[in-house]
């Protein structure tokens, strides 16, 4: 089975989030998009970012309904400091029938060089690269390479951070949300 791997602090998801991924899902070769939801990293402070769980359960309550896509609490468990490379090893060894792709924007995909151990994650992986929005052209190297597939996904303008600042504002930005989310985020008073 083919699995693009679709990382994110996903704090919180929203309908940005599920579109890129349901649109590589359907209009790509993978069979299936995985939400790798990545832990609060203990060295640094972020009084915004929930509690891994609850954004797991966010994601959880986002995908049931589609059967392309699937939450993975893949990362909470591995050692931290965490390096995707790492995380892609550790897939491997627990699903060893899956390939295993990362799906990224390009705006990533510029620093992708930066990335520890990036030569060995190319070497070992395909990329899937979905259009942000952008004043400036990316230009990378990696644009052209034979593992990096651009895909035609629409651009989203959504940012979860906008949505965090709109809902301590008191906003109404149930829109942005699948309604399961949505009704979590608001019983538990997330972000006010």
């Amino acid at each position: 089975m083919k699995i693009g791997l679709y990382f994110g602090s996903f704090n919180p998801i929203h309908v940005g989030h599920l579109i890129i991924a349901n649109h590589i899902a359907e209009f790509s070769d993978l069979d299936q998009v995985w939400f790798v939801v990545t832990p609060h990293n203990p060295f640094k402070k972020k009084s915004t970012l929930l509690d891994n769980h609850q954004r797991y359960e966010m994601v959880y309550r986002a995908t049931k309904d589609y059967p392309h896509l699937e939450p993975s609490n893949i990362e909470f468990n591995l050692p931290q400091p965490n390096y995707t490379v790492n995380t892609l090893i550790h897939l491997e060894e627990k699903y060893p029938t899956h390939t295993f792709s990362l799906i990224m924007g390009e705006d990533n995909l510029k620093g992708f060089h930066k990335w520890k151990n990036h030569e060995v994650i190319l070497e070992r992986h395909h990329i899937y690269v979905y259009p942000r929005v952008s004043q400036d052209k990316v230009e990378t190297p990696f644009l052209n390479h034979k593992k990096v597939h651009c895909i035609d996904a629409p651009v989203m303008q959504i940012s979860s951070t906008f949505i965090r600042k709109a809902i301590a504002a008191g906003k109404n930005v149930k829109p942005m949300f699948p309604e399961h989310v949505w009704e979590y985020l608001d019983e538990m008073n997330f972000y006010k």
